[in-house]
């Protein structure tokens, strides 16, 4: 059984608008500039959120609620027979909270056993790193965590 205490809470502040974050959540050619290598995103309540984290590692679940320029909640978990978290199982929550010039990202992810809190929390830690880098128009450069045969 999960307890509500199996989450990972994370913040970054970005220095940009957050007109200009939103559409890295939701975009896929905008989101695989920072996470993954494809998306499949249908962002509406109920569509897909699909994405290659990896090139081995795939990430599926459902847009829950978005809320433009400040919130989007969805489903989350892995496409692999070897998880503890597989799609629907758990749930993450991003907030877009502008403060003066920039914006302050907030992610929880909840729902996580507490065996891949830590694992899981590294990965955020990772990738919204590299939405800081993009969303202010720098290149984060290649992902070290895509698989090398996973394409450019």
């Amino acid at each position: 059984m999960t307890s509500e205490t199996n989450y990972v809470k994370r913040e970054v502040r970005v220095a940009a608008r957050a007109e200009t974050i939103f559409p890295f959540l939701m975009d896929p050619d905008k989101i695989t500039r920072w996470m993954g290598v494809t998306a499949e995103l249908d962002p509406r309540p109920g569509g897909i959120y699909r994405i290659d984290v990896t090139g081995q590692d795939i990430a599926s679940g459902a847009f829950v609620e978005i809320s433009p320029y400040s919130k989007v909640v969805f489903t989350f978990g892995w496409e692999s027979e070897d998880t503890m978290v597989s799609p629907g199982t758990s749930t993450v929550e991003i907030t877009l909270t502008e403060d003066g010039g920039s914006t302050i990202v907030r992610l929880r992810h909840s729902g996580l056993p507490e065996l891949d809190r830590e694992s899981h929390g590294m990965g955020w830690d990772h990738y919204l790193g590299r939405l800081v880098i993009v969303a202010v128009g720098d290149d984060p450069g290649p992902d070290p965590w895509k698989a090398k045969d996973a394409g450019s």
